[in-house]
């Protein structure tokens, strides 16, 4: 059981350092004042947070299977 919970903390944690870097990334592109390098890569790295946190959810047992599979969808297309 401890295990579970520590996975389960190590993915929350791993969740917010993404968000923060994408963040960080962000604003030090603006403050530059140029375009970021690659300009798919924040929207990426969203869409992949928002599936880690409907994963959760489903882990959780707040979202159903038929939920995280219609919010998925909804994510990728």
């Amino acid at each position: 059981m401890a295990g579970r919970v520590q996975r389960h903390q190590a993915r929350k944690f791993a969740s917010k350092d993404a968000a923060i870097y994408a963040d960080r990334e962000r604003a030090y592109e603006q403050q530059m004042g140029a375009e970021s390098p690659q300009p798919a890569a924040v929207p990426q790295v969203n869409m992949i947070e928002q599936l880690k946190q409907l994963a959760e959810l489903k882990d959780q047992g707040i979202l159903t299977e038929e939920e995280f599979a219609a919010q998925k969808a909804k994510l990728l297309a």
